[in-house]
């Protein structure tokens, strides 16, 4: 209990730490005392950079990173599978597809028509994942081979519509690295309450989630139905991922990473997994954007570029450990 307690702790610290480095680096560098400063609203040079640029995106990829990790905890449950995450079942890839046909097609469309889109191909991908999964009985393997079936599907027709309207790359290929470049409070407002309402929500069905690590012949022979009860908890995993997919874009590795670093902590008991792991999201997802700002100042590499260049090596262990494991 206590070395679950302070690690979470850890988690919590860590990401304040990054939070302050975050709005301390980047193109125009923040002295500490200006930071304190224009958080007491006090008049200097740096109030609008810290208020209005920094913090907003400092939120917002704290916010995202909640909902990844606790999405990609969520799917690993159901799959039985370290290796899950919303790439996976093809959320990720249904929301660049929605954004990337908006980008293109719709290029005089307002800017909030775009995290809709996102959001609606998300949920595209999950609808498509229950019409393919044989009579919604959602099965672990089904759930995996469906969904990488689909998320090849969305990302061939990203890819053609790429080819299609080469003058507008730049934009969608940053939508779909995955960047908190430009983010404003506007988007904060957009995203915090479903973050607020759905993460409370999957740490109240924790119970439910460890039954599932237990395996369908023992959940079922514990009261719990199997097919409906999965529905509602995958609906929910696509949620916290679809909605942090629209905020930020495509960014991968949060939800398979962060779950795993948390689960080799805490353990599998998913009241402690689940805090845990959105707390290590929000620290993987700040770490790779303060990265991001100091690689090539005065530009900046998109997060989805930088949590890729740090989740790869960890995802190639995963690989190897789960291979050892079996052989």
């Amino acid at each position: 209990m206590r070395k679950k307690i302070l690690s979470l702790v850890a988690a919590f610290l860590i990401m304040i730490v990054l939070a302050i480095l975050s709005v301390r680096v980047g193109a125009v560098p923040v002295p500490f005392r200006e930071i304190w400063a224009s958080f007491l609203h006090e008049n200097n040079k740096s109030l609008f950079i810290v208020n209005q640029v920094r913090m907003p995106r400092i939120v917002v990829g704290i916010l995202a990173g909640f909902g990844l990790a606790v999405g990609g905890v969520i799917l690993q449950s159901l799959v039985r599978n370290p290796l899950a995450s919303p790439d996976v079942i093809g959320i990720t890839k249904g929301a660049g597809f929605a954004a990337a046909a908006v980008i293109f097609l719709f290029p005089k469309a307002p800017s909030y028509t775009l995290p809709i889109a996102a959001f609606v191909g998300a949920f595209t991908a999950f609808i498509i994942l229950l019409a393919l999964s044989r009579r919604l009985t959602l099965r672990p393997a089904s759930l995996a081979l469906v969904g990488v079936a689909i998320g090849t599907v969305f990302q061939a027709g990203t890819q053609y519509l790429i080819v299609r309207h080469p003058s507008d790359i730049n934009m969608a290929l940053l939508w779909m690295s995955g960047s908190l470049w430009s983010r404003r409070w506007q988007d904060v407002y957009a995203l915090l309450p479903w973050i607020a309402v759905l993460l409370p929500l999957a740490w109240r069905n924790f119970a439910k989630l460890n039954i599932f690590q237990l395996g369908d012949e023992i959940t079922t022979s514990l009261g719990l139905g199997i097919a409906k009860q999965r529905f509602w908890l995958l609906l929910l995993a696509v949620a916290l991922a679809g909605f942090s997919v629209s905020a930020v874009g495509a960014i991968g590795f949060i939800g398979l990473i962060a779950p795993h670093i948390a689960r080799s902590i805490v353990g599998s008991r998913h009241q402690w997994l689940i805090p845990l792991a959105a707390l290590i999201g929000a620290d993987l997802m700040l770490l790779g954007d303060c990265l991001g700002r100091i690689l090539i100042i005065p530009r900046e590499v998109p997060v989805g570029i930088m949590t890729a260049v740090i989740g790869a090596p960890y995802f190639v262990y995963l690989l190897r450990r789960e291979r050892k494991s079996r052989s």
